[in-house]
């Protein structure tokens, strides 16, 4: 596998291959902050709106590839907030893995990158939010992330049912 970080231009020459693996994420039942319908053309806009936050430099997004070369089969984002006061954190968001690619260890060397990536840019402290009792809360738990709790009821499945999400927090070197 292969991690790349992508500038606006290469994120837009990607951009289908993006698409297609939220919809895969969204119709997986991942919530990821989407509901069906959810097609290829709605993933492509907020695809293309992300490739806008790239260039400004208020979001960095890395993909995975299997040895660099074919479609891309996971990605994730930091989301780097404007306020003077928080240059120190980023969000970790949108981590996916193509639901065909799961179990090869692609979630966890994107986890990986995002984070030296972040402690090499001098962030000291990252946070993210996941679907409590999904999957994702085992990767965070075992790549030494802190759980802050729940809060309930806070976005609803791909399905519509409104379900509790997990906060988490890493401090970088």
């Amino acid at each position: 596998m292969t991690v790349s970080r992508l500038d606006e231009r290469e994120l837009l020459a990607c951009l289908g291959e993006l698409a297609d693996l939220l919809a895969d994420t969204v119709a997986g039942g991942a919530s990821v902050g989407f509901v069906p319908p959810f097609g290829r053309a709605e993933a492509e806009a907020w695809w293309r709106g992300r490739a806008a936050e790239v260039a400004a430099g208020r979001c960095a997004v890395w993909v995975a590839r299997q040895d660099g070369a074919g479609p891309v089969l996971g990605t994730v984002s930091l989301a780097f907030p404007d306020k003077p006061n928080s240059r120190h954190r980023a969000e970790l968001v949108k981590l996916m893995v193509h639901r065909g690619a799961r179990g090869r260890g692609l979630g966890r060397g994107l986890l990986t990158a995002a984070e030296t990536a972040a402690a090499t840019a001098g962030i000291t402290l990252l946070h993210l939010d996941t679907e409590t009792g999904s999957p994702a809360e085992r990767l965070y738990d075992t790549a030494g992330w802190t759980r802050v709790g729940a809060i309930p009821d806070y976005a609803a499945t791909p399905a519509g049912e409104l379900r509790p999400t997990t906060i988490y927090y890493k401090r970088l070197p």
